[in-house]
């Protein structure tokens, strides 16, 4: 059975060590900060210029002047800063921060990412992440695995404006966690219940997977 989004969070939370600092984009990476593992201490940055970052608010104790870079209300830990955004991607271009999370349209097997751009659409700009992806310690990608029609989003190259090159170490997708080798895709584990034939069917790029690679446990 596929995973579901939170699931996905979930599982990327266990890649955080203690006393990394993190930064995660818009969309499922934004769930990690639900997941961090007790007896961890992480530090969350978000690009708009919050250091200290907390989980969601619950319903009814948001503050609408306490936002993510996606515009999400959030909480703040106690000892938090807040500052402007020169500080905010001096940090990132400083390489402070240990750990990205980000969402892609695509990642080849390379580790090349797109993940700003549909041509023929307007966007406002890559953002923040060209500048996480260039001076990111380590970067996770949270995605699906296939997009809404069926088609593979984990390439033997990407199709879509990159908006970085061989930069990603590591893929948690729906169906299961991948390494990034100089093989191509490497599965760590499998979504329970989903085939390593599944796997093999919607995984364009390079691929190598065991008969026996374990099942995630929840």
């Amino acid at each position: 059975m596929a995973l579901s989004k939170e699931q996905i969070a979930q599982r990327i939370a266990r890649e955080l060590q203690d006393g990394f600092y993190v930064n995660l984009g818009i969309g499922i990476p934004t769930l990690v900060a639900n997941y961090i593992p007790e007896g961890i201490s992480v530090v969350l940055q978000s690009e708009n210029g919050l250091l200290g970052m907390g989980p969601f608010p619950f319903e009814g104790e948001e503050d609408p002047d306490m936002i993510n870079a996606g515009k999400q209300t959030v909480t703040k830990l106690p000892g938090s800063a807040i500052f402007d955004s020169a500080t905010s991607f001096g940090m990132i271009r400083a390489g402070k921060v240990d750990l990205t999370v980000l969402g892609a349209m695509e990642v080849a097997d390379n580790g090349d990412i797109a993940n700003w751009k549909i041509p023929g659409k307007m966007v406002k700009g890559m953002g923040g992440a060209m500048d996480l992806v260039a001076a990111a310690k380590n970067i996770i990608v949270a995605m699906q695995h296939t997009n809404p029609k069926g088609h593979s989003k984990l390439l033997p190259q990407c199709s879509l404006p990159l908006t970085g090159v061989q930069c990603v170490r590591k893929i948690v997708t729906d169906l299961g966690v991948f390494s990034i080798t100089g093989q191509g895709f490497h599965c760590d584990e499998r979504a329970p219940g989903v085939s390593v034939q599944e796997i093999k069917e919607k995984t364009a790029g390079r691929l190598s997977i065991a008969d026996d690679v374990p099942e995630m446990v929840f």
